[in-house]
Order: C-alpha cells, then structure tokens, then sequence
C-alpha cells in the first residue's frame, strides 16, 4: 500500500512501537534509519564548522552550553529529551527512531567536530553550509522515511502537522524560527546559515520524504 497515496501531507502510517518493527523490510529501514541519524549529526557539525551561524535548534544548543558545562551533541541530546515532552497531548508513536534519535545525532554531531575542521576560504565554508542544509534535508528523509517511528524534533514536527492540516514545510519553518528566537535569548549563535537553513529545511524535506519513505506490509 503506497503511503504517498494514504497521507499526501505526512505520508506516514502511524503504528505503535512493536507495531513499526514487525510491519517488515527490517534490511531496509534499519540501515536508513541509522545512516540518516549519523548524517543528521554529521550536517550538524557542519554548519558549526562553516561558522556562518548554526542551524536553528542549534542556536538553542549553543545557547545551553553558554549555562551547562555540556559540549554541543550533550545539548541536543537533552533538548531532545525535553522536546518528547511535548510529545504527550499529540500523542505521537514513539519508536525506535525516538530514543535512537535522541541519542545518536548529538553522538554522532561530536564525533563528526573532533575530525572536521574550520576551512579558512569564505567560499569553502559557504560550501560547506550549503552541503550541511541539504545533507540536513537529506538525513531527515532518510530517517523518517524509515518509519520506525520520528525524532523528537521531527515528531513533534509531524504531529503539529497532523494535528493543524498545515503542511511539514510550514510547520517545521515555524518550529526554527520558534527555536532560534529562544536560542538568541540564551546567548546562542546567529547568522546567514541560521536563516538559510530555516527557510530551506521544510521544502528539502518534503521534496524528498516521498521518495524514502518505505512501504510497509499491512
């Protein structure tokens, strides 16, 4: 059953947790899962590493380890703890992309700062920005596309969606721009890449979660 033709807006088939990992084509998901939370990181410490201002959530993050002696992929590990509170009125399906998420992009975010380093052309860091907001697109596609259930950020993104009729590119424009503003107050780290990756997230990853998402068995 094609989930595109099911739910045009969240092409997604909502399953519990067991639900989601015995629907099937584990050979599948499990890797596009997993490599799409390690580039979700990876596109991270590359818009850190370009230092033409991080991406939304990332102004947050950054925000926090100005007040907690934390480094960065600690932040978004604990952001994304607090954000599955809100979880709870949208009543969204955990899975295990949620804990995986949760844990293995901040990891993943780390590991990826200690061996990328600041390049020093201008035009080389605007590239490197550019490939960590369509890297970002990318992995969340893939990831979601997996569906074993979303990340606290993008579940939270789905549901809004889900629950208002509003589009994802809408919804998660609103969530960065939400993010950001919260970030700045907490000291966080603004610039041309915050604004960029805000207003291209949403339409990369709608353009491409139709063609990750995986079918599901019934």
């Amino acid at each position: 059953m094609s989930l595109r033709q099911t739910a045009p807006a969240v092409p997604f088939v909502e399953l519990g947790p067991l639900a989601q990992l015995r629907a099937g084509r584990l050979a599948v998901r499990l890797p596009l899962l997993y490599v799409g939370l390690v580039v979700y990181g990876a596109s991270l410490a590359m818009m850190v590493r370009a230092d033409l201002g991080l991406a939304p959530w990332d102004v947050l993050h950054s925000g926090l380890t100005r007040h907690l002696p934390i480094t960065l992929g600690q932040a978004v590990v604990l952001v994304s703890f607090l954000v599955l509170v809100l979880w709870i009125p949208l009543k969204e399906m955990p899975g295990l992309a949620t804990i995986s998420n949760a844990i293995v992009v901040g990891l993943a975010a780390d590991a990826t700062l200690l061996v990328l380093d600041r390049p020093d052309a201008l035009v080389l860091r605007v590239a490197l920005m550019v490939a960590g907001v369509l890297t970002c697109g990318l992995a969340t596609a893939l990831y979601i596309g997996a569906q074993l259930g979303r990340g606290p950020r993008d579940g939270l993104m789905t549901g809004l969606a889900r629950h208002t009729g509003l589009s994802i590119r809408l919804v998660r424009t609103l969530l960065e721009v939400s993010v950001v503003l919260i970030g700045l107050a907490l000291g966080g780290v603004l610039g041309v890449g915050t604004i960029v990756f805000a207003l291209a997230i949403g339409p990369i990853s709608q353009a491409l979660l139709p063609i990750f998402v995986v079918d599901l068995e019934r």
